[in-house]
């Protein structure tokens, strides 16, 4: 089941400290830029797996577990939000 990165902005703001859906990823794979909120989520993986939209390529990886979080942000190139 395929949702947009609003399905994880709550699972985000525990992580960071800002509004995370707003951020622009930019794909290591194809460079498309998309703000976090449009990318394709998949919650029924092991963890949650975001995709790039435009080409599929796995963004960020994202396990929790046993009082933790692991990230896996090998996907993105670069992560851009605002400091306020």
């Amino acid at each position: 089941m395929k949702l947009d990165g609003n399905a994880v902005a709550g699972l985000l703001r525990e992580i960071f400290a800002v509004e995370m859906t707003l951020a622009a990823s930019t794909c290591g794979g194809c460079g498309a830029v998309h703000p976090v909120g449009r990318v394709d989520v998949y919650l029924n993986a092991p963890g949650v797996v975001l995709r790039c939209p435009s080409c599929e390529q796995v963004l960020m990886r994202i396990v929790h577990g046993k009082g933790r979080y692991w990230l896996d942000l090998a996907g993105i190139r670069r992560l851009e939000f605002p400091d306020s």
